[in-house]
């Protein structure tokens, strides 16, 4: 491949600078061999964490701190994304190198962290302009989406040392139990009540299972970075904010959430995030399949489906209430509400069946 697809970026946004030249000390006096002038630029892409573009000459690292306003603690908490990179990377080499974090609130207002750019190509919404996929590779790709998935599964959270890392024994109640008491408490007057949904997730929940993994919890093609001079192969996997431990099924209902076949009706193709609609990308059916087969496992279950599209309409809400509330200025965040409605109806629908 001779075009250029790799992931640009944009300058800061309005409202979320940040002091650079602290930021700038803290990082020559952590990172060794940092030369030349230090620029900032910011990734367009994400709704929670920020992320930025950080180069010293021809090095390039990439910054991550918390969104401004409102605050979910277990989805910012910048140590724990950066510990998990730390002892996650021995097993899986997909994750990038983190280099630096602080919890010195006096540098920028809050904690972050600095690791290594992984240069590559993101899919987004659609595919980069200039990039084409035939169904066959189209096909190739979502085979080696899901093995990745299927290898970060696998592996003994144990033996690297992530233990105690999370609680994987009641894991899908207290997931249903806390995602309902987030959305409840970022419900605005514009938006569904979601009462008939959380009551079928409580009711309808699966019995204790066997399974028992890292989870990555946002697991999809924007999360993954491609080879730009193989884009059939997955060179690494980012946002690890909401990483833990626990039942693997549910973060596959998580990135189920995302997968918008191309068959579904016209409001879910209008939310979609990812080109899951382009010929030769698997269905959500071909997903679970193709993950069941690796896994070695049968699942005949809908419920982590729908409660993955139960979980991404809380996110949604969650960042549609910052803007609602003029805590951010990001007018993406306008549109959540409509995300929040079609989740909502498509949810229902799937409790209806």
């Amino acid at each position: 491949m001779t075009a250029d697809f790799t992931d640009r970026t944009r300058p800061i946004r309005e409202g979320e600078d940040f002091d650079i030249r602290n930021v700038e000390t803290f990082l020559r006096d952590s990172i060794p061999g940092l030369e030349g002038d230090l620029t900032v630029a910011q990734f367009p892409g994400g709704h929670s964490n920020l992320t930025y573009l950080i180069r010293f000459g021809n090095r390039e690292l990439v910054f991550r701190r918390p969104p401004f306003g409102r605050k979910v603690k277990t989805a910012h908490d910048m140590g724990r994304e950066y510990r998990i990179l730390k002892a996650l990377r021995k097993a899986f080499p997909y994750c990038p190198e983190p280099l630096a974090y602080s919890e010195d609130e006096s540098i920028i207002g809050c904690p972050f962290y600095v690791m290594e750019r992984l240069r590559g190509i993101i899919l987004r919404k659609n595919l980069p302009e200039g990039l084409a996929l035939t169904p066959a590779e189209a096909g190739l790709l979502c085979e080696r989406l899901t093995d990745v998935f299927v290898e970060l599964h696998r592996i003994d959270y144990k033996k690297i040392g992530l233990e105690g890392f999370g609680k994987p024994l009641g894991y899908v109640r207290r997931q249903v139990e806390g995602w309902s008491k987030r959305y409840r408490a970022a419900r605005t007057p514009d938006a569904p009540d979601f009462e008939v949904v959380m009551a079928w997730l409580y009711e309808k929940m699966p019995p204790e299972s066997p399974l028992v993994s890292v989870i990555h919890n946002d697991y999809r093609f924007d999360n993954v970075v491609l080879d730009p001079l193989d884009p059939f192969r997955i060179i690494g996997v980012l946002d690890w904010e909401m990483a833990t431990i626990g039942d693997p099924l549910m973060d596959l209902g998580a990135t189920l959430a995302y997968w918008v076949n191309r068959d579904d009706p016209p409001a879910m193709q209008a939310i979609r995030m990812v080109p899951t609609h382009i010929p030769g990308m698997f269905t959500r059916e071909e997903l679970i399949r193709r993950y069941s087969e690796q896994m070695g496992i049968l699942i005949t279950n809908s419920y982590y489906y729908c409660f993955g599209i139960f979980r991404l309409a809380v996110i949604a809400q969650q960042i549609y209430y910052r803007f609602f509330h003029g805590q951010t200025k990001d007018e993406r965040f306008k549109l959540m509400i409509v995300a929040v409605r079609v989740l909502e109806e498509t949810a229902r629908k799937m409790i209806e069946k």
